[in-house]
């Protein structure tokens, strides 16, 4: 059974290299009372135990087992419950909750690495507490103080989860079309009733309650999205001294059969007339429940990055091992009747390609992570403002292109197995199924590219992209890093591609759609370019120290830049192309 091994090593490089996280810290003023460089490095340390010794072990027999449903009642598979409650022991759902309501107050930047681990060593398990952080966050953000009091410090320690029911069978990305509603109660509660479905974590055996956040529509709500109100639900009712009450009118009908992720819960769920409370103001539902969104999406974008780090830890491990055949150049282990498989050029194309997307991506989670932390803690309102708009740019970006290279990570480690890579007990199949769930759910990585395109380039003139394009400007001017003229050519490609989209949207307004795809590639290749500068200018002024972890940072630069970043040409060759050919067949000739 394969091994999970968190890459602490990379993580603090990237934490402390490459964006003196701690320096950042120390600026913030919240932050500064409560984080350091030690402490940072003493959570990762034990991020990496619990996830690499207590939660990667059930992945694979999770797996087998599934999640199992029974008259309304889901059962988790073996050791999960007892996995879970060391995991709520440690604080580890309240890592960057609230610390006036028991939450550990930790900033985005050292969450993000912890999410990565947690999503490479058990993807299903990972997915339990996601939910409930994000839900954490939107109470926080958007509840009373009554609510926020009685919820939080039991779902932050663990003991209550989380889910967001936003689907229902009829509505999907059109959430305007929702039917369940909402009717106002004489003490100020709500009486929802409605069905909602893919509800991860919308019912199971790990928490004594689960609180469910409920999209649904006011008696007088006006029409569509402006419509929808956010309340919520909790499964158990709480009594008004905290404790535990009677059940709430809320069951799970069933639970979906997957391609992946098995061991989650992906729950049918009804509210029948149960008791709900608003949260935020009537009829602003999705603006709160968007803030638990956002904060899923670039979740899920790291899910992409965890499993391809788990899939790259074992086809390195396997590629060093297994010996097929002789090198290109004449053996190199002429005591074998073999080589190992590294020595060979399309299985070291395919090691790098994992290498270089998935350190590049944990780089920009980090930066984004960044943006997030300046946003939230910064006395200085400019710089506020600044990172709230890079936020809405690079979210989409983060989630769409963390999942979509996720995806092609694992399946270049799963060829890297050969017939191997096919089979249970290798791991690698697993990856690939429990991964490509991550490119649908939370926003489907089209619409993803919609949002980014439509509404974060073209809709309000370019603005977030200019101030990142003037950072990377400003950045390659006063640093001599390796391959920083790449990155000037590529960040001109996506300033040149935006003017011309930005014209043809003006006048053909299918050109958006027919290039969002393509467009999001482009910019996450181009974001990962500036990534690997950063990385690379470090690793360029500390090669001399004799770490050979510098020279291999600098080796995988190379190969991003000269086999990975060329792929923007074909994507703006296809950009450029229009939408015109889309159009050429008739819909009954498909």
């Amino acid at each position: 059974m394969p091994k999970y091994s968190a890459p602490l090593r990379d993580m603090r490089f990237v934490l402390h290299e490459v964006f003196d996280a701690p320096a950042l810290w120390q600026q913030l003023p919240e932050l500064a009372e409560r984080v350091d460089s030690d402490t940072a490095n003493a959570i990762l340390e034990e991020a990496a135990k619990i996830t690499g010794q207590r939660i990667a072990p059930l992945n694979r027999s999770g797996d087998e087992q599934e999640a199992q449903w029974h008259d309304g009642v889901v059962t988790t598979p073996a050791g999960f419950r007892e996995a879970y409650a060391d995991y709520a022991a440690g604080g580890w759902v309240g890592l960057s909750g609230n610390p006036q309501l028991e939450g550990m107050g930790m900033p985005k930047m050292l969450a993000v690495q912890f999410e990565e681990m947690l999503y490479a060593a058990n993807s299903s398990f990972a997915l339990y507490s996601a939910l409930s952080s994000g839900a954490c966050l939107a109470i926080d953000a958007h509840a009373s103080d009554d609510l926020r009091a009685t919820y939080l410090p039991a779902m932050y320690q663990g003991r209550w989860a989380g889910s967001m029911c936003l689907t229902e069978a009829h509505a999907g990305t059109d959430l305007g079309m929702i039917r369940t509603r909402a009717q106002p109660q004489a003490d100020g509660s709500y009486r929802i009733s409605g069905t909602k479905i893919f509800i991860t974590g919308g019912e199971q055996d790990l928490t004594e309650n689960i609180i469910h956040l409920v999209l649904a529509k006011l008696p007088d709500a006006p029409a569509g999205a402006k419509g929808i109100s956010l309340f919520l639900v909790p499964k158990v009712l709480v009594n008004n001294d905290g404790s535990l009450g009677e059940r709430n009118a809320v069951s799970c009908g069933s639970i979906e059969h997957k391609m992946g992720i098995k061991a989650s819960a992906t729950c049918v769920m009804h509210f029948d007339n149960a008791r709900g409370y608003l949260i935020g103001e009537p009829n602003r539902g999705l603006a709160a429940m968007f803030t638990m969104m956002n904060y899923e999406r670039l979740s899920i974008g790291i899910q992409g990055i965890g499993c391809a780090d788990a899939s790259y830890q074992a086809a390195v491990a396997y590629a060093r091992e297994r010996t097929q055949g002789r090198a290109p150049t004449g053996p190199v282990a002429p005591d074998k009747i073999a080589d190992p498989l590294v020595v060979h050029p399309d299985i070291r194309r395919q090691l790098l390609s994992m290498k270089a997307l998935t350190e590049g991506g944990r780089a920009f989670a980090s930066y984004v992570g960044q943006q997030l932390d300046i946003a939230k803690y910064s006395d200085n309102p400019d710089e506020r403002a600044r990172a709230e708009g890079l936020v809405a740019l690079l979210t989409p970006v983060a989630k769409a292109f963390f999942t979509d290279t996720g995806l092609e990570s694992c399946v270049h480690g799963q060829q890297v197995f050969g017939g191997h890579g096919y089979i249970r007990e290798w791991g690698q199949e697993q990856l690939v199924r429990d991964v490509r769930i991550a490119q649908i759910y939370e926003g489907a990585n089209g619409i993803q590219a919609l949002d980014l395109l439509g509404r974060k380039v073209i809709a309000n003139g370019g603005v977030a992209l200019r101030d990142l394009s003037a950072e990377v400007r400003k950045f390659c001017r006063l640093r001599q890093a390796p391959h920083a003229n790449d990155l000037l050519a590529a960040t001109e490609r996506l300033e040149d591609v935006s003017r011309w989209l930005m014209d043809r949207a003006k006048h053909h307004p299918q050109e958006v759609g027919a290039a969002s795809v393509e467009y999001l590639h482009l910019f996450g290749y181009t974001a990962y370019a500036y990534m690997w500068v950063r990385m690379a200018d470090v690793a360029q002024q500390r090669q001399g120290d004799g770490d050979p972890f510098y020279a291999a940072k600098l080796a995988t630069a190379e190969f991003f830049f000269k086999r990975l970043l060329p792929r923007t040409l074909s994507l703006e060759a296809t950009i450029r192309a229009g939408s015109a050919c889309l159009y050429e067949l008739p819909a009954e000739q498909f």
